[in-house]
């Protein structure tokens, strides 16, 4: 029987339409996982989210999901009780282009100002972000795949690298801390001893993905397209290190 492939999507950030670009150039049976980040910058974080969670794609947990799973629940409360408060700016949160996320599920509005509007009435759409960030919250940190790498190397799919850490992963002493590493460092040193070939996101690579012996880098900035270099989805294949890419869909 033929082994199903795996292929590793980088940093979506609400690229819907570019998803479901680059989904349709994978075979039918392949195993997609995901690099966290799926949420956030675009316009159709709500739509990229209920498709991975229809499909039961597996997801390790980026900054970006962090950050929502934590901030959800104050945002939720903040439209259903301070009613009096009809606008936000966005220099006022640290993250402005979270307000794509909140923009797909219709909890605010734009206005010409520039200024963005609470929704106050859309309980559905303050139930499914709800019900979204406890998902967003169980997400795992990391995922070793059982799958054949050419290195003869353990695959280890991660938001941001993890070799110089992977030795501390087991440590419940530190658990928020290496989670906090994990989702957010820029390190790419690498710890040759952990002997896994990882493959992350998290920092986007101009011109396509990065691939070295050790680790591949498969965010190549989807939602950049404005800049040079960016503006691509990409998705690499653990067992024959094939790249597959979607340029953005506008």
């Amino acid at each position: 029987m033929k082994e199903k492939k795996h292929y590793i999507i980088g940093d979506v950030h609400g690229e819907y339409k570019t998803l479901l670009a680059l989904v349709e150039k994978l075979p039918k049976d392949a195993k997609l996982i995901f690099v966290g980040d799926l949420i956030d910058r675009g316009l159709q974080s709500r739509e990229v989210v209920a498709l991975v969670r229809e499909k039961g794609y597996q997801v390790v947990k980026g900054n970006h999901e962090n950050t929502v799973s934590k901030c959800a629940e104050p945002f939720i409360e903040f439209l259903e009780h301070k009613s009096k408060l009809s606008t936000l700016n966005p220099r006022c949160i640290k993250e402005s282009s979270r307000m794509a996320t909140y923009l797909s599920y219709g909890l605010v509005t734009l206005d010409r100002d520039g200024k963005y509007r609470f929704v106050h009435d859309n309980i559905e759409g303050m139930k499914q972000l709800r019900e979204d960030a406890l998902w967003m919250r169980d997400l795992p940190i990391y995922i070793e795949l059982d799958a054949k790498h050419p290195s003869g190397k353990k695959v280890v799919v991660s938001h941001s690298h993890i070799s110089h850490l992977w030795h501390l992963r087991h440590d419940k002493s530190i658990e928020k801390e290496f989670a906090y590493e994990v989702m957010w460092n820029r390190e790419t040193e690498v710890n040759k001893e952990a002997n896994i070939f990882n493959v992350y996101g998290h920092t986007p690579q101009k011109h396509g993905v990065k691939i070295t012996k050790e680790y591949a880098i498969v965010d190549t900035g989807c939602c950049f397209a404005h800049i040079s270099g960016y503006g691509k989805l990409s998705a690499y294949c653990v067992e024959s290190g094939e790249v597959v890419e979607s340029v953005k869909v506008m």
